[in-house]
């Protein structure tokens, strides 16, 4: 009973007695500038502007300077006038809870599935300092992924944060799916940031399937939505992960993608001044996400962790882009999809030999590393000289380890592909049969 006078008290005291007003100033671009504001308002506050034809306008502050309010609206500035009234708006406590599993919100945890969400604990920031390096814990055991790949070769320790770049149309959406329906975790938690809408939908009906829902919270923010909420859906997605974790619970974060964040911060940047430095995007791209991954990962000590996987969008695979670039110095591994893996109906496209997971070799036993060493050296050989094995000028019997490449290949390439219905033992035990069967072939050139 205390609890809930307790949460009835909290609330009461965010409400706001009254609303500081000011008015439209100036309409520059997509900007409009707001005057009277600036002593009541800060940076990413909710301004609403009363036009006097047609509805009201939302937008968000993203600059003060000089007494004015630079306000990015959440639609076009049309009939928008000077002297409209701007009022500023009580932000939306998000406060997440053990309620949300199974459901579907936006950035500001309003619910998007037709069903209403009642607040049931208190508020949490969306923005926070991740916990503190010297306290956190270290990368738990392995977890089973219900993909043999990632099972064996790549595997994903309980706190590991991985990116998944890739093209469009290679099947990460695909993938992101199977890890969240298969993936050891207690919660997931699903980041759908800029998606159509009609992608989100068969992202939650049929690629996550009732199943994934029943454990998950997907928080989505639609490509028609205004930059300001796009890029607040990651900070959203975070803190609903952030919730469950400090409550000692495993949960598994799906980030897609960190490319159109990064997009949204870019619209944002723009219209707030700020010059553009990496390949357009602004500077302020990089600590924005690394702080945003430096969030995830393992907890304090006794707390729980957030295993993450953030997706980037590469186009012609350049894994030099800036979004990629800086994901890759920041997280503790990288997945690769290839399209002309793809292209050749194997899924998973996981290219291998370009992927990385850097909790190996702790996170395997001696004999486990001796075989994924073994697999690497092999599929190494193999693909160094493929193209030379495809016109036709490669002769068996003349490297016994290139042919030891070659005899593996198709097995190995069906195992990438294998769907695990037990754990990581299983997958090694099938690993170790394959490579097993491989040295016990007959030579095909004896003597």
């Amino acid at each position: 009973m205390n609890a809930g006078f307790d949460l009835l008290a909290q609330q009461i005291s965010e409400l706001g007695l009254g609303k500081s007003a000011g008015r439209v100033s100036s309409v520059r671009g997509g900007t409009i500038g707001l005057a009277g504001l600036a002593d009541h308002v800060g940076v990413g506050d909710r301004v609403r502007i009363r036009r006097q034809s047609g509805p009201p306008l939302d937008g968000t502050v993203i600059r003060i300077a000089d007494g004015d309010v630079s306000l990015l609206p959440d639609g076009g500035t049309d009939a928008v006038a000077i002297g409209d009234a701007a009022v500023r708006l009580d932000r939306r406590t998000f406060a997440p809870g053990d309620h949300w599993i199974g459901r579907i919100v936006d950035a500001e945890g309003a619910p998007l599935d037709d069903m209403p969400l009642f607040r049931a604990g208190p508020a949490r920031p969306l923005e926070t300092a991740p916990p503190p390096a010297a306290g956190r814990a270290a990368l738990g055991d392995r977890l089973s992924t219900g993909l043999a790949v990632f099972n064996t070769v790549l595997p994903i320790a309980s706190g590991q944060r991985m990116g998944l770049f890739a093209g469009s149309g290679v099947g990460k959406s695909t993938l992101l799916g199977q890890l969240a329906r298969g993936m050891a975790a207690d919660v997931v938690v699903v980041a759908l940031i800029g998606e159509r809408g009609r992608e989100v939908n068969e992202f939650i009906r049929h690629t996550l399937g009732p199943d994934g829902l029943r454990r998950s919270v997907v928080v989505a923010e639609t490509s028609d939505r205004p930059a300001t909420a796009r890029r607040r859906c990651a900070w959203a997605a975070m803190a609903v992960a952030e919730h469950f974790r400090d409550q000692g619970r495993s949960v598994l974060l799906l980030v897609d993608s960190v490319t159109r964040f990064a997009e949204a911060h870019r619209e944002i940047a723009t219209a707030s001044d700020e010059l553009p430095a990496l390949r357009g995007y602004p500077p302020s791209l990089v600590p924005l996400i690394t702080a945003l991954c430096e969030r995830a990962g393992p907890g304090l000590e006794g707390a729980g962790t957030i295993t993450a996987v953030f997706s980037v969008l590469v186009a012609g695979s350049d894994m030099d882009e800036p979004v990629a670039d800086i994901l890759r110095g920041v997280l503790d591994g990288h997945v690769v999809l290839e399209r002309a893996i793809a292209e050749r109906g194997r899924f998973p496209a996981v290219d291998v030999g370009r992927s990385v997971s850097r909790c190996l070799p702790d996170a395997a036993t001696d004999e486990e590393n001796q075989m994924i060493g073994q697999v690497r050296r092999l599929l190494g050989l193999y693909e160094r000289t493929e193209t030379m094995i495809r016109a036709g000028l490669y002769s068996e019997g003349t490297d016994p380890e290139l042919d030891e490449a070659v005899r593996l290949w198709p097995d190995l390439d069906a195992f990438f592909a294998r769907r695990e219905t037990g754990g990581i033992g299983d997958s090694f035990d099938r690993l170790g049969v394959l490579l097993r069967r491989m040295r016990n072939r007959p030579d095909p050139h004896p003597g």
